[in-house]
Formats: C-alpha cells, structure tokens, sequence
C-alpha cells in the first residue's frame, strides 16, 4: 500500500507543479515562477541547449506535438481546465503512436507506469513544461527505462477534467522502434 501512495503523491507532485499559475518570469532562467518564485514547467517545454540528448526528430509515424501542445486553458473555480481543439478531441479514445522522454514515476530498470515528455529533463525536480506537453503512459509490458527518446502506441485519451492535472493518458501501450 506504501508504494502506491507513494506513486500516486510523486504523479500528484509532478503535475500540480505544472498547473499552477504563473505570476511572472524569471529573468535568468526565462522560465515562468509560481507565486513562490520557484521556476516551473508550462506551455510545451524548453528544450536546453545544454542538453546532451538530441531534440526529437520529426517522424511522419508519429502523433506531433505541435498538436497536443495546442491546447488552450480556461479558468473554472479555482481549477485550470484545458479547452482542446477539434483536431486534439478527434483523437480521444484512438489508437495513437507518441514519441518522448520517460520520467519514471517510480524506481527501477523496467517502467510500467510513467510520463512521456516533449523534452528531456534538465533537472530531476523540475517539470519540463506544463501538462500539455506530457502523456502519462501505462504499458502491458514493462519498458526499460532510458534517457534517450522512445516511441510508443496505446489508447490515447484526452482528459477534460483530470484530478491529478493531466491533460492525456495513453493505456494498453507498448513500445515501438
């Protein structure tokens, strides 16, 4: 039971960091800052220059990015709620191939259950943009976790009202060369 209340607070952790509202922009690092002043993930990510593992080459097999991160956001109480466009609402429920980053959600070689990110992570602490440009992903099969860009294809779904933030979860997925 320990673990899955662990996973369940790391998945909460990773996507409230990004959900929250900006207040302004740190001048150094151009990222946005919540009202902490800390710097945060949002929009479709930053890939750093720094960065020692290559951007993501556009592939015709793949669901781009330049789609999912389209989405706009809606205020509603004190909740921030994505407003997909049609183009993003047409793909609910279909069969869709992605290609990312993982961030683990838990230890170990193999992943079941993680992120897929538009961008590589700079920082373990640090989200790489907002939940638009995230998928949580639950496979069949365990994947073997790397730093480098993976593929994968599942039943994509696109969430209107998630507790945990998400904008898009894929099930069923397997991993693709």
């Amino acid at each position: 039971m320990k673990r899955k209340a662990f996973l369940k607070t790391a998945l909460t952790l990773c996507v409230m960091a990004v959900v929250v509202a900006t207040t302004g922009v740190n001048a150094q690092l151009g990222a946005p800052m919540a009202d902490s002043g800390i710097p945060m993930g949002s929009g479709a990510g930053v890939h750093s220059p720094n960065s020692p593992f290559a951007p993501l080459q556009e592939r015709a097999d793949v669901l781009p990015w330049s789609v999912l991160t389209a989405v706009k956001t809606k205020v509603d109480k004190n909740r921030i709620l994505p407003v997909f466009p049609t183009t993003v609402q047409a793909l609910n429920l279909k069969s869709q191939r992605v290609q990312g980053f993982m961030m683990p959600l838990e230890p170990g070689e193999k992943q079941k259950h993680f992120l897929l990110s538009s961008v590589p992570l700079t920082c373990s602490f640090c989200t790489p943009g907002g939940p638009e440009s995230m998928i949580e992903i639950k496979t069949k099969t365990p994947v073997k976790y790397v730093m480098e860009a993976v593929v994968v294809e599942g039943q994509f779904a696109v969430l209107n009202d998630d507790p945990y933030g998400l904008y898009y979860r894929m099930t069923n997925a397997v991993s693709v060369k």
